[in-house]
């Protein structure tokens, strides 16, 4: 069994080309076997660097950080919203402002100190890639029963439909190399107060946006693919490339990989990436009698194409909607525009 080494995205702002450079060469060197780092889009990174020397605090206590080459963008936030974490290089030049934690760019040794407290902060998502990981391996039928993941006598995880997937706190990857899945009947599992729990398609999901492996089965580079429904999650997690590959395969079903690369414009990874997000949360279907009911029209479908092959995603139907989800306005295929740094 290959143990998969999570990817942890860093983001910076106000940083020049150089210094961009001894953070990338800093996260690097912080890498471990539990997660590694590397940089990453500011909108989408899991922590965040911001040069203390061109943060200014604004009246409405918001942060704004000024670009560092002319032709940057500043960045505003409150960090009253923050839900990552963050930290200041110094100095840190703004009146008044002290922020909780900084670090000098310089002292590598100080950076990689700054990175390995963030693992820690995040070790919710890291023990949920490392769930994730094993349910890829495993593949059970989530549909037939509650499971409960056992190391020894030790309950490493429990994965519900309906209950969600809670994952033991500091779990990491290896944890699950020689972890046995235990099926159990409906309800008759408990999961642990301590335990973080998340829906198994917001598991599924970021593990789609991190890993390494190709999720998507072979036969959806071929076979014509199909819209089954919005996948289960906030809307501010499903990016434009989600969006765009969704109102396409709902207006003309039956395409297949060569057709979207074609009317999206996207290069084969992108496309593998986006599709493979999609169909672990059971949004797509190669199979035209699991479409959405108009997807079934379509000239494409065929009842020779492949069944779906999946054991595990294919069922994420019988997952319920959470509540907090706002509703959808019906047939509403609009693409939102991309989040824009503040230009400043």
């Amino acid at each position: 069994m290959t143990i998969e080494v999570p990817v942890l995205r860093l983001g910076l702002a106000g940083y020049t080309e150089a210094q961009h450079k001894t953070a990338a060469d800093a996260a690097a060197a912080a890498s471990s076997p539990r997660a590694s780092w590397e940089l990453g889009a500011f909108a989408d990174a899991d922590a965040w660097w911001l040069e203390g020397s061109r943060t200014l605090l604004m009246a409405n206590e918001h942060l704004r950080v000024q670009p560092a080459v002319p032709s940057g963008r500043s960045v505003q936030l409150a960090l009253a919203d923050v839900d990552r974490p963050v930290a200041f290089s110094q100095p840190i030049t703004a009146p008044g402002f002290k922020p909780a934690v900084t670090f000098n760019l310089a002292d590598k040794a100080g950076c990689i100190q700054v990175l390995n407290q963030f693992s820690g902060w995040l070790q919710t998502t890291l023990a949920q890639f490392a769930l994730a990981s094993s349910i890829a391996d495993q593949q059970p039928s989530l549909n037939s029963g509650s499971w409960e993941v056992l190391h020894d006598r030790q309950l490493l995880a429990v994965v519900d439909l309906k209950l969600g997937a809670a994952v033991m706190p500091g779990v990491a990857a290896k944890d699950f190399a020689d972890a046995s899945w235990c099926i159990r009947d409906h309800g008759a599992v408990s999961i642990p107060p301590n335990y973080p729990r998340a829906s198994v398609s917001q598991v599924m999901w970021q593990f789609a946006q991190r890993t390494q492996r190709d999720l998507l089965p072979p036969h959806y580079r071929n076979q014509p693919l199909f819209f089954r429904r919005p996948p289960r999650l906030p809307q501010r997690q499903l990016k434009d490339a989600h969006l765009l590959v969704m109102r396409e395969l709902v207006s003309r079903p039956g395409m297949n990989f060569n057709g979207l690369q074609q009317s999206t414009g996207m290069g084969d990874e992108q496309l593998a990436r986006v599709l493979s997000a999609l169909y672990v949360v059971g949004s797509i279907t190669s199979n035209p009698k699991r479409a959405l009911a108009s997807a079934a029209r379509a000239p494409a479908a065929r009842d020779s194409v492949l069944p779906e092959q999946s054991v595990y995603f294919s069922v994420m139907d019988s997952s319920p909607r959470p509540s907090n989800l706002p509703g959808a306005a019906p047939n509403d295929l609009t693409a939102p525009l991309p989040l824009m740094p503040d230009r400043g």
